[in-house]
C-alpha cells in the first residue's frame, strides 16, 4: 500500500497518519435526481477506508492494519494496548474497530475494546462533520469521552489511540484528554489511517 506519512500535531508526544484521504475531487454535474456527482481520486489508504466504511468491504481492514504495522507502529516506540476511537455513527460493525482488531492480530498487542466510549450528542445536536470550526467541535465534544477502567490492571499502561480519519484534531484531542486523566494510563501515542 502506497503511503505518505504525515506527523499529526497535537498534545500527544507522537502521532502519524498513513496518507491524505482524497487526492482530488472534480464536480461532474448533477444526476437524474439533481444530486451533485463527483469524480474522486483517493490515496490507497483513502480508497481502502472508503470501501471499508461505505461499501462494507471488511477485508480492507487487514490491508490497512498491515500498513499501520509496517509504516507507523515502528515510529511509535513501545505501547501496551490499542484503543480505538469511539465511532460517531451507529453501525452494525465499526470500521475503526475492524482495523484495531486486525492491527492487534498483526502485531500481537491487545485491543482494549470499549476502554474509551463516547456519549451521544446532547439534545440531538448537529453531527461533528456538520460543524464548521475546530472550536465548535471542541465545545460539542466537551465531557463526552469516558474511560472505562479495566477490571484487572497491575501497572500503568502505554496506549496507542487509533482513528480512521484525522480532520481538525478536535476528537483526537478530546479523547487524548480523557485517556490522559485515567490513573492507569502512563502515555498515549496516536495514529490515523488518513487525514482530510
Amino acid at each position: 500500500m502506497d503511503v505518505q506519512i504525515k506527523t499529526l500535531v497535537g498534545p500527544w508526544p507522537m502521532g502519524y497518519a498513513l496518507h491524505k484521504h482524497v487526492l482530488s475531487s472534480q464536480f461532474m454535474g448533477e444526476d437524474a435526481n439533481g444530486n451533485p456527482t463527483f469524480h474522486t481520486i483517493r490515496s490507497e489508504p483513502g480508497e481502502a477506508l472508503f470501501r471499508l466504511k461505505y461499501r462494507g468491504d471488511r477485508a480492507q481492514a487487514v490491508g490497512l492494519a498491515q500498513a499501520l504495522a509496517k509504516h507507523i507502529v515502528p515510529r511509535l516506540g513501545d505501547f501496551d494496548r490499542i484503543v480505538s476511537m469511539p465511532a460517531s455513527n451507529a453501525r452494525q460493525w465499526q470500521p475503526v474497530e475492524e482495523v484495531a482488531n486486525a492491527l492487534a492480530q498483526t502485531i500481537g498487542k491487545p485491543w482494549a475494546r470499549g476502554l474509551l466510549v463516547k456519549s451521544a450528542t446532547i439534545n440531538n445536536g448537529p453531527a461533528l462533520k456538520d460543524l464548521g470550526t475546530k472550536e465548535e467541535k471542541t465545545a460539542a465534544l466537551a465531557g463526552r469521552f469516558v474511560v472505562n477502567e479495566p477490571d484487572v490492571i497491575d501497572r500503568r499502561i502505554k496506549v496507542l489511540l487509533l482513528d480512521d480519519l484525522f480532520d481538525t484534531g478536535a476528537s483526537m484531542e478530546a479523547a487524548y484528554a480523557a485517556l490522559s486523566a485515567a490513573r492507569f494510563v502512563s502515555s498515549i501515542s496516536v495514529a490515523a489511517l488518513t487525514w482530510k
